[in-house]
């Protein structure tokens, strides 16, 4: 049994990225193993995954291991052909180049996920059922203190106006780091209320599960 504070977390925003690498195959695995048309990929490296494999798709990875044309994604458990089909995982990798710190961070809130389910009632009982039925959408609010000669503030705003798709780092005080990806808002307009610290806030609507990495 452990318990943990946030205190001392990092975060960081992806700016910049490499171009997108074709993957032409995908294993089903513990880690998968993905084929790409070329590989510029290092150990290490934190790389966005587009792919025909839906609970896969639009999230970020860590290199685990690059050999040739391959790249083994650390974590991404394939070995459930039902969930990943066979021969359905093609798509592309890119390398997140650019990472700009995002300071001044008060409160980052997640909130979604959440199962959800569809109530029938089968005529031969007076009882109603749950059968599951995925779960919500997944959010993320991040408050931070109203500076906007810091660099978070234009990388942001940039990816905001531009309606991208980006991916957040969190690095927490144990090493272990959360890899979120999604829409990016920026709501520049700080909060203004006497007493209490101006802050701004960022809003992600999340493409997919995050990613975590005990180390």
């Amino acid at each position: 049994m452990a318990f943990s504070l946030p205190n001392g977390t990092t975060y960081a925003v992806a700016s910049a990225y490499a171009t997108a690498i074709t993957v032409t195959a995908a294993t089903n695995a513990t880690e998968s193993v993905l084929t790409t048309a070329a590989n510029t990929f290092a150990i290490g490296d934190l790389l966005e995954l587009t792919s025909g494999w839906t609970r896969a798709n639009s999230r970020v990875f860590r290199a685990k291991a690059v050999s040739g044309t391959s790249v083994t994604l650390e974590g991404l458990d394939t070995t459930s052909t039902a969930l990943f089909p066979a021969g359905a995982g093609i798509g592309s990798l890119r390398k997140i180049s650019t990472w700009v710190p995002i300071t001044q961070v008060i409160t980052c809130e997640p909130s979604g996920g959440d199962a959800k389910f569809v109530t029938v009632e089968p005529m031969d009982t007076d009882t109603e059922l749950n059968i599951p039925a995925g779960y919500s959408a997944r959010t993320l609010a991040i408050t931070i203190g109203d500076d906007p000669t810091l660099p978070h503030h234009a990388a942001l705003k940039a990816i905001s106006d531009g309606r991208k798709i980006a991916a957040v780092r969190a690095q927490l005080p144990s090493n272990s780091i959360i890899l979120y990806n999604g829409y990016i808002t920026y709501d520049e307009t700080p909060t203004l209320t006497k007493g209490q610290v101006m802050s701004v806030k960022a809003n992600m609507a999340q493409q997919g599960q995050p990613v975590r990495y005990a180390s």
